[in-house]
Parts: C-alpha cells; structure tokens; sequence
C-alpha cells in the first residue's frame, strides 16, 4: 500500500485516494535545511488567479509610480534577477509560485517575506511557504534599491517585479507591472495555512472555495473568461511548464489510485512507465519534471504534454474534463501556445492588483523581512 506523508503537525497532505498503511513524519525543519523544494505547491500557484475575479484594490497603481523618486528601479530589480537567474534558473518557478502565495493571502503586500519572531509566526512558517527559496533574490534587490533611493521602493512592488523579471528571463512573456504597492504590517502562519488550498483539491473544489469566500467578478471579466473561472486559472496552470514535483505529489496515480493497487486511467501509460522508474512506491524526496525536456524554460510545451495524457499532477489531467479549459489545452497544443503568453501576462497584472495596499496605508519596509 502507498504511505502517506504526514508533517510533524500531523496535517495529512496525501492525496485524498491514499490508503494508509504506513505513515512517514516529516521534520519540516531538516527538509528547508536541506533545500527541500516541495513544488507541488505551484499547483496552489496555480489557481490563485481566482483572486483576480475578486474587487481587487488597484486604485494608486501606475506603472509610472516611481518616475520622479526611482526612476531606475525596474533595471536594478532586472539586473539583480537576471544576476541570480543566470547561475540558478531553477529559482524561476519558486520566485513566480512566492508571488502567488503572497497575493493569496492579505492580498499582494509582501507578508510572505516578512521572518517569524519568538511573539509571531508568520506566513513564512506555515506549511505551504516553508518550501519556498528565492528570498535572497527579493533582499538583494531591495539592499540595491535602498542604496538608490532609500526609502521609496516597497518589497510588495520589488517581489511582483522580480517574478515578472525570472519568468522573462527564462524566455518567458514579459508584461508591465503597475507599482505603489505598500507593505503589510500583519503576517500570520495560520491564515496562510487556512487560506491556501490544499494541492489535491480538485478544479470543482478550488472554485466553491473561492465562492464560499465570496468573491465576485465583474461583466468585463465573464467575457474574458467565457462565463467560467477556469479559463483564467489554466493560465496558471500552465505555469507548471517550470519546476519539478516531489515523488509523494503524484505517487498515488502510479500505484495505488484508488486504493486498489491501480494506476491513474486519465494518464498514459507510457508516461506512467516512465514515472516508474523515477519513483518507487515509497519515494517521497525525488523529484520528476514538470514539463520534461524544457522545465527551465517558460513555454508552452506543457499544453502539448496536457493533450497526450502526461500531465504530472491530478489538476493537470483535470483540465481535459472541463469543456472551457480542454478546448483551451488543445488550442494551446495545436498552435505551439500561440495566445498562451499574452494570456498568461494578462492574468498576471490582474493578480498582482489583488488586495494592494496604497496610498496612506501600510509602510515602506526598510528590511522585507522585519516590519518596521
């Protein structure tokens, strides 16, 4: 029988069809020590383009906000990335998944940046951030900036350029950034862990997740998203053209899908092979590619894995059930991704005007990491 990994605070993240035999605890510490990279979280990257549907406070954002008081700080924030990009693409994937998780929870204000103190565990702590790398990018970026222009750059707006500046500099889209975000003065572990979905939530799932926050949307947006949330969210989802996930991750539809020693019907049996021989049963720290043969490069390969069955995760193999986004797999597939950029930027900007704080509101961290 499959195990099922559990973290030490007894949170069980197997995938739901797991039968367990035996239990694995995990030292969440020992791992992040040891560079644990836990993608399957880009997979809550994914769906976070929900909050784009939302009444997102964007009044204030320009992308000539500092024009007069910083004019270079989009080329010392490309020149910083490009720098760390250069010498490790991988930080590409988790660098676009932070900004994500920081949208997701309190809205696009840098809390996810912010340590935790003996009184405070912060966003950083909880379970699905632990897994994240790429600080030292954000802090590089804002000690350059601090140099320049002490004072006027806000890490919310530093984090937002910075995965737009990684995801361009591994030959993805580049796309215009609003600025005059402030900082968040509150992060909290608990609201992260609350407020995240889980990675083996299914599209159905993630939705009424959304709706039972009550979230809205306005006309404009139902046409862009031909009257469904989905259209929006596979842009997301097509960010899985970077970035590997953990054997535990997808395990359960090479051996054991639904309790009964089976495999995953929805995936190719071929690629099943192929998984097999990368993973064994038990596996939980190995990792597999994404979009195998260019998972450092941001393209559009992934929809043609998508078409063929050979999407690593369950959300993957979910777009082919949901007539808006199986169409748009195809057509992404069938053009080599030709509306796919465009589309994936324009989610992009929509997100990263989730919950900003503006104006009077908040603050300038000096340091990302310790509010002031």
């Amino acid at each position: 029988m499959m195990p099922c990994l559990k973290y030490i605070s007894g949170i069980d993240v197997h995938a739901k069809h797991c039968t367990c035999e035996s239990q694995f605890s995990v030292d969440l510490g020992d791992m992040a020590s040891s560079k644990f990279n836990a993608n399957i979280f880009l997979l809550q990257a994914s769906v976070i383009v929900l909050f784009a549907l939302s009444s997102a406070n964007a009044k204030g954002l320009s992308a000539k906000f500092y024009s007069k008081t910083c004019p270079s700080v989009e080329a010392i924030v490309r020149k910083t990335t490009a720098s760390f990009i250069s010498r490790a693409p991988t930080l590409a994937a988790p660098l676009l998944r932070m900004h994500f998780h920081d949208c997701f929870v309190r809205g696009c204000d840098a809390s996810i940046l912010v340590n935790s103190t003996k009184r405070n565990q912060a966003e950083k702590s909880a379970i699905p951030n632990q897994f994240l790398r790429g600080y030292q990018v954000v802090d590089a970026a804002k000690a350059a900036l601090e140099k320049e222009c002490p004072g006027v750059v806000s890490c919310a707006d530093i984090l937002a350029l910075v995965a737009r500046d990684a995801v361009s500099a591994i030959k993805g889209p580049h796309w215009n950034v609003p600025l005059g975000r402030r900082d968040g003065r509150i992060s909290k572990a608990s609201e992260a862990l609350n407020t995240l979905p889980s990675p083996f939530d299914n599209i159905t799932t993630l939705i009424q997740e959304f709706r039972n926050k009550g979230l809205s949307y306005s006309n404009a947006t139902i046409s862009y998203i031909s009257k469904s949330y989905l259209n929006l969210s596979i842009n997301y989802i097509g960010g899985h053209t970077i970035g590997t996930g953990h054997c535990f991750t997808f395990t359960n539809r090479l051996y054991n899908f639904t309790g009964k020693g089976d495999t995953d019907p929805s995936m190719d049996p071929n690629y099943i092979a192929h998984l097999k021989k990368k993973c064994k049963p038990t596996d939980i720290l190995p990792l597999a590619e994404m979009d195998p043969g260019s998972f450092r490069t941001f393209d559009s390969s992934y929809y043609t894995m998508v078409s063929k069955r050979r999407g690593l995760f369950e959300s993957d193999a979910a777009l082919l059930n949901n007539k808006e986004t199986r169409a748009y797999v195809r057509l992404q597939a069938s053009t080599h991704g030709s509306t796919f950029f465009r589309d994936f930027s324009k989610s992009m900007v929509r997100m990263g005007k989730v919950g900003v704080l503006t104006g009077k509101k908040g603050e300038i961290r000096k340091h990302c990491a310790v509010i002031n």
